[in-house]
């Protein structure tokens, strides 16, 4: 019992740390709604970075066509050389694409992306060992 008590309480601190980490990357649903494209749905969100944040890399099962409302991100996709996108600014990333975007600037930076997706998957897959 002992260890299992153990075993629960590393794995608490693991989720923890792992969280924190995500507070600086906050991705809000703003609406999902299918569209004429069987299989396909479009979710329209908001991604807000704190300096420093990011989702890290990932990839969608569809595209993303994303705005910057306020400030700037640092865009890395494979395959390209990183892009600084600022506000007003705008970034398609097609579907399967291993992409990050990080905030390297001081203060918030926010975009609004669409995504046009095969309905019922995650609409974002974390990607490790890159």
């Amino acid at each position: 019992m002992k260890n299992t008590v153990i075993a629960a309480i590393v794995g608490l601190v693991a989720i923890a740390a792992a969280s924190g980490q995500q507070t600086l990357f906050k991705r809000t649903v703003l609406q999902q709604q299918d569209i004429s494209a069987p299989g396909r749905e479009a979710v329209m969100a908001l991604g807000e970075f704190q300096p420093g944040g990011g989702p890290g890399p990932h990839t969608h099962p569809g595209e993303e066509i994303s705005y910057v409302i306020e400030g700037s991100i640092v865009l890395e996709q494979a395959g390209k050389p990183n892009v600084t996108v600022k506000a007003g600014q705008s970034f398609i990333i097609p579907a399967g694409v291993v992409h990050n975007a990080t905030n390297r600037g001081t203060g918030v930076a926010k975009i609004v992306a669409t995504y046009v997706v095969e309905k019922g998957k995650p609409l974002a897959t974390p990607v490790t060992g890159r």
